[in-house]
């Protein structure tokens, strides 16, 4: 690949969700604004190789979509319509491209290098894409295509889903925001909290694959933590005044620290409590724990993705894992059960009680969840119940446990390290026999 061909994919990764922002507000259909995009992006694959990167290639971007969309605009015969609408708004932010000839102002914005404010643009998009008429795989897919710039290849390569059926999702998701007439608009105050709440639902779910893959051969998938908490910082500075913003971002920084330390150099996984900390990513830490201090200043106390940021704070904290503060995490786990109660948080909590009580207190905890429905198939029951009964010498029990979640899961790397455990117990309860 060229120089120019990097330099042209790096633009567009990083701008291209501000070019679509700004195009959606002008056309007010999300699928036709990433279309102009995409004719600007391959206008400057054509020019750009021969004459050379403009001195400002965003606003060479814009201007060409801009113009993509106005041709539209002209077509459809309501330019004349909106010419004072577009005058307004551009002319607040200090472009003045409407005062006389409107193709001269664009010609002058490529030589000037002038560029509209996107932050609001910017967020709506961001609720548009998490509008509540799609569905949760829609407004995942159309997150990582409008605001993360991922191609339908590259989406489907990192859930391990074929391409065909990503890129039906995208296109399925623009028709529904069509058809439903989605307003470009921040929703109102009234609406506000749980549009948000939607939003970060999809970073953290966009995160969580990455951070623990749910199939597939690789443990991890960074490029999808790296697009998640590029967005989440995005949205903190936009946002500054909403506490569980910033508790998410805390939450992504700490997780992020430990991706170093997360595998050997096979891509075998390591378990947090034998990971090297001294390769964890020190300023990733220190940058989760100022999230984590912006999320205290400005809620009234913390939410749900606050208080998951405080327990890995306390394992961020602990230079060895011998001096994990289990205590402190038994009570955020005893907060976040009260908040969001679920049969996985509760889970964790059976955990970390068994750090501070013993491994029985845990497996009492376990064993009240086994017939619960929401984790009938979620392999990490048995695995804990495996650690626990490990623990507790019962290795032959240890070792079914540890083989049925081995069975469960969809991960070839985690699947290695569940029989990797499961061989141990075995060869426990021999020397256990002959001893």
């Amino acid at each position: 690949m060229s120089d120019i061909r990097r330099a042209i994919d790096a633009v567009w990764r990083i701008e291209s969700a501000k070019i679509i922002a700004v195009l959606t507000r002008m056309v007010r259909d999300v699928g036709l604004a990433e279309e102009f995009a995409q004719d600007a992006l391959v206008s400057a694959l054509e020019h750009w190789p021969a004459a050379g990167m403009p001195d400002q290639p965003v606003a060479w971007l814009m201007t060409v979509a801009k113009r993509r969309a106005l041709d539209h605009l002209r077509r459809q015969k309501i330019i004349d319509r909106t010419h004072e609408r577009f005058g307004r708004e551009l002319e607040d932010e200090q472009q003045h491209m409407l005062d006389q000839d409107f193709e001269s102002a664009l010609d002058r914005e490529i030589d000037t290098g002038q560029s509209v404010n996107i932050d609001d643009d910017w967020l709506r998009l961001v609720f548009i894409a998490c509008h509540p008429v799609l569905t949760a795989e829609a407004q995942v897919a159309l997150t990582l295509r409008l605001l993360g710039g991922l191609s339908t290849d590259e989406i489907s390569r990192a859930f391990l889903v074929a391409e065909a059926t990503i890129a039906q999702r995208i296109v399925r998701a623009k028709r529904i925001l069509k058809e439903a007439h989605a307003p470009f608009e921040l929703p109102s105050k009234e609406e506000l909290q749980d549009r948000l709440t939607s939003v970060l639902a999809v970073l953290y779910l966009i995160f969580n694959e990455g951070y623990a893959a749910t199939k597939g051969h690789d443990w991890m998938r960074p490029a999808l933590c790296e697009e998640a908490l590029r967005l989440g910082r995005i949205l903190a500075e936009l946002m500054p005044q909403e506490p569980e913003v910033h508790g998410l971002v805390a939450l992504m920084e700490i997780q992020a620290s430990r991706f170093h330390a997360r595998t050997d150099a096979a891509g075998t996984p390591i378990l947090l409590l034998d990971q090297d900390r001294s390769r964890w990513d020190h300023l990733l830490i220190h940058r989760g724990l100022t999230a984590l201090k912006r999320a205290e200043k400005v809620g009234k106390g913390y939410g749900p993705y606050a208080l998951q940021a405080a327990i890995a704070s306390c394992h961020a904290r602990a230079y060895r894992a011998e001096l994990t503060d289990w205590a402190r995490i038994s009570l955020l786990y005893d907060a976040l059960a009260a908040l969001t109660p679920s049969p996985i948080i509760e889970l964790n909590r059976a955990v970390a009680i068994s750090m501070v009580s013993g491994p029985a207190q845990g497996l009492a905890i376990v064993d009240d969840l086994m017939d619960e429905p929401a984790l009938r198939n979620y392999h990490l029951l048995s695995s804990v119940r495996g650690d626990f009964l490990f623990k507790l010498e019962r290795y032959a029990e240890a070792q079914r446990e540890f083989q049925h979640a081995a069975e469960l899961t969809l991960n070839s790397r985690e699947r290695g390290l569940l029989l990797a455990r499961a061989a141990q117990c075995v060869m426990k309860g021999r020397v256990g026999r002959y001893s």
